[in-house]
């Protein structure tokens, strides 16, 4: 790498009258000897700090456009170039060491205006060392040692590459020791004994050929090659038996079953045996998390999330090009595949620096449909999912209203997240329920939830709210055991509140408070009576109530009044739509599909009645015959005045 290092120091505008942009003759012809070539610049401050660091084609290009009036209307940019007091450039002979070098002075030093990963940890590494007889260690840094490196693995879980090293030597007998492997030691260690090693340090344990099978039977295994690996092993264990060594075949078949059981464990994503990382982001302000599935042999190995910081006015595809330059830096070799969400700049870099590091092809892609475009959908909720748990994890999104409440109920610390529950019944007609949450007293849309009553008989509110409960529960358990499988499932229920409110008195907290303790659920829920507005808690013996000015019940009284809202439309929606398909089912030859298909297009039989035949016949699965069936009948048959049946979803709620 060409290192030619060369400083421009403009004039501080706040001395000379003049903004950057504007700055005089000097400052131009600094500007003029910047070199053609490609390399990386820096920009500092009037106090030397480095505050952002870019890459170019073209130094003198890319460098000089920063100073040019209305070359952006970017409020980051602009902000970027007031700061600007000194520039530094350094030459690279290829975009691709640019790339390299930008990654890598962006994580020395931090610059406050790039996106840069909020936490510069050393991601844990499963590494076989490059030894006669290797063995299985755990390393933060990747070198270029002839070792073969695994990962990363989770930063946030520690201990999942302490046990997979005890699973890689229970399996597969590979060594932890550092003795220098001569076979001249009178007898092996303990781990020979309690079946944790092969012994190759010894005259009579394992030679170098079958220590070698070792090492590529766990090198397949870390690869997520277990289909290979256990036919291999199924294949070894019937030559053993066949040659009458029952010894080996048992300890081939223990190996077997253990690869055999940890394959169940791990969820197929996709067909065929493709290596991929999935990623995607998610973004509020200043801050972004990406979302990271690693799939190997078309099986979901594990998943990660990297919290970001500097992403305020960054474009996503920016973001995440700039994430995928600094991660895959101290990655020891990427898959051969990449899957984005959108197209990011520098592609074609990236591709080239990605491929010199794996030594073969790297493409990044963007899906557009199939299990590809699935498994990226659902990487962007989970970024969603875990950006919104870091912020609720530091309190950023808690308001007065959700402090006072929390001081009282007596609650740890103030609600972030608060669901509430609300339901609708009215006599003859359908029962329903909703689930509305607000996080930070604003709702959050996106999570509302509603039911219909499935296991209730009768308009019994306290039995309903106990299914509903029982239900939203049962999910939550079920897609968490789905997420500690690394199974890619959109989040839909297993973010759980801060807080329950429930609408109603002692029985509907009560009900509330039984499911939890089913659930084992240590959630703080509390019931809201109307009328009075009291407040039910399980620590009151009697309800209490807040003051009528407190933010807290204003808090309250807008989710009950929301659960109300939303539960009340559902149930509205379902009895026009009861009180539609009636009117349809009256018309020979008119099945489910083909009601819901006109419904979807008119929105009320009143809009299929003014529609011409045409029309009706553009709908698909009708044609022109049930078309022509279905608007005679309408003709024949017409609504009375004022009658309701007329009116579809479409009439409101």
């Amino acid at each position: 790498m060409v290192t030619t290092r060369q400083s421009t120091t403009t004039e501080d505008p706040r001395e000379s009258g003049e903004t950057p942009l504007a700055s005089g003759a000097g400052l131009g012809e600094k500007l003029a000897a910047l070199p053609e070539q490609p390399g990386v610049y820096l920009m500092k401050d009037g106090m030397g700090r480095v505050i952002y660091v870019g890459k170019a084609t073209s130094l003198r290009s890319r460098v000089r456009q920063y100073f040019q009036p209305g070359h952006t209307d970017s409020p980051r940019i602009l902000h970027l170039i007031s700061k600007i007091r000194d520039v530094e450039t350094v030459v690279c002979a290829t975009e691709v060491e640019a790339l390299i070098l930008e990654a890598t002075l962006i994580k020395r030093h931090h610059p406050w205006y790039n996106v840069r990963m909020a936490d510069d940890k050393a991601y844990p590494y499963l590494k076989l060392t490059n030894e006669p007889f290797p063995k299985i260690v755990m390393t933060r840094k990747v070198d270029r040692d002839g070792g073969k490196y695994f990962g990363p693995y989770p930063y946030h879980e520690p201990k999942l590459v302490g046990r997979t090293i005890r699973l890689i030597r229970r399996l597969f007998k590979l060594r932890t020791c550092n003795l220098e492997i001569d076979k001249t030691l009178p007898r092996p260690c303990l781990d020979y004994y309690i079946g944790q090693c092969t012994a190759p340090c010894v005259a009579w344990g394992a030679s170098a050929e079958q220590y070698a099978e070792q090492v590529r039977q766990a090198g397949a295994f870390l690869e997520g090659k277990q289909d290979e690996l256990i036919e291999r092993l199924r294949a070894q264990m019937e030559a053993a038996a066949e040659a009458l060594d029952f010894e080996r075949a048992a300890q081939l078949r223990d190996q077997l079953r253990g690869v055999e059981a940890l394959g169940e464990k791990q969820r197929i994503v996709s067909t065929g045996e493709q290596d991929r990382d999935i990623l995607a982001l998610a973004q509020d302000g200043d801050e972004g998390c990406v979302q990271i599935f690693f799939v190997r042999g078309g099986r979901l190995v594990g998943q990660e999330h990297v919290m970001l910081q500097g992403t305020r006015g960054v474009p996503p595809a920016e973001t995440l090009s700039a994430f995928i330059s600094q991660f895959y830096e101290a990655s020891s070799a990427p898959p051969p595949e990449i899957l984005v969400p959108e197209p990011i700049p520098d592609r074609e870099v990236i591709e080239r620096w990605l491929s010199e590091r794996r030594g073969g092809r790297v493409t990044v892609a963007q899906p557009q449909r199939g299990d590809r475009a699935r498994l990226v959908a659902m990487a962007r909720e989970n970024a969603a999912l875990h950006l919104s748990q870091e912020r609720v994890r530091r309190g950023d999104q808690v308001g007065p209203g959700a402090r006072e409440l929390a001081e009282f109920l007596g609650l740890d610390a103030p609600p972030v997240r608060i669901e509430c529950y609300d339901i609708s019944n009215f006599q003859g007609g359908e029962s329903v329920a909703s689930l509305v949450v607000a996080e930070g007293g604003r709702p959050k849309k996106r999570d509302y939830r509603r039911f219909r009553m499935k296991y209730t008989d009768g308009p019994d509110d306290v039995a309903m709210m106990r299914e509903v409960l029982e239900r939203r529960f049962a999910r939550a358990r079920e897609e968490q055991e789905r997420l500690d499988r690394d199974e890619p499932v959109p989040v839909k229920w297993a973010a759980l509140p801060d807080l329950i409110v429930v609408d109603g008195g002692r029985g509907q907290l009560g009900a509330a408070r039984e499911v939890l303790f089913e659930y084992n659920q240590a959630i703080p829920v509390i019931a809201l009576a109307k009328q009075q507005e009291l407040v039910y808690a399980p620590d009151l013996s009697e309800p209490r109530a807040l003051p009528r000015d407190s933010q807290a019940l204003q808090l309250l009284q807008r989710l009950r009044d929301e659960a109300h809202r939303f539960a009340n439309a559902y149930h509205q929606m379902l009895r026009q739509r009861r009180v539609v398909f009636s009117v349809l089912d009256e018309i020979p030859g008119i099945g489910e599909r083909r009601k819901r298909a006109l419904i979807r297009r008119f929105g009320s039989v009143r809009n299929i009645r003014a529609a011409t035949v045409e029309e009706i016949a553009a709908v698909e699965g009708i044609g022109p015959k049930v078309a022509a069936r279905i608007h005679a009948f309408l003709a024949d048959h017409p609504a009375p005045p004022g009658n309701t049946r007329d009116l579809g979803p479409s009439a409101g709620s």
